[in-house]
């Protein structure tokens, strides 16, 4: 491409996807850093995150929702189990695949966890508006459901 062609919207989300992988790979290790505090690595993290979001949950719909393969959650899940974060539940709507909720200590692991991500988040400075925030919301929500159809497991 030279000076004068115009950028392509493909362009500017290519843009996006290079900006996106080393967000999170700072994200992950930036949780990393701070987990000798709550004891949480980033799988049980995300799993503490979508049951305190979403309320009980069963493994196969934890790993939908995170695009992470059934396997990688039931692991994260029976060491957050093990930590006395979560705990198993039966579910009524199916006999094989319970359901997991925050116990107390995992509720308040996650809430100190998140409190200590919104102080860091408090930095970025004011000139990012409501509006700029909705927009970097609405593009990556769009790009996430353009890979729906990637199996994860």
């Amino acid at each position: 491409m030279n000076g004068t062609d115009p950028v392509r919207p493909t362009d500017r989300l290519t843009e996006v996807f290079d900006l996106v992988g080393p967000l999170y790979r700072r994200a992950q290790r930036k949780v990393e850093q701070d987990a000798p505090i709550e004891g949480l690595s980033v799988g049980i993290r995300a799993v503490l995150h979508l049951l305190r979001e979403h309320g009980p949950m069963t493994v196969p719909q934890m790993g939908r929702e995170q695009a992470l393969s059934r396997q990688f959650v039931q692991r994260t899940a029976n060491d957050a189990a093990a930590r006395g974060l979560v705990a198993f539940a039966p579910n009524p709507a199916h006999r094989k695949s319970s359901l997991v909720r925050l116990t107390e200590e995992g509720q308040a692991a996650i809430d100190a966890v998140l409190a200590r991500e919104r102080a860091v988040l408090g930095r970025i400075g004011g000139d990012l508006s409501d509006a700029d925030i909705a927009a970097c919301l609405r593009v990556l929500s769009r790009l996430l459901r353009l890979l729906d159809d990637v199996d994860v497991d």
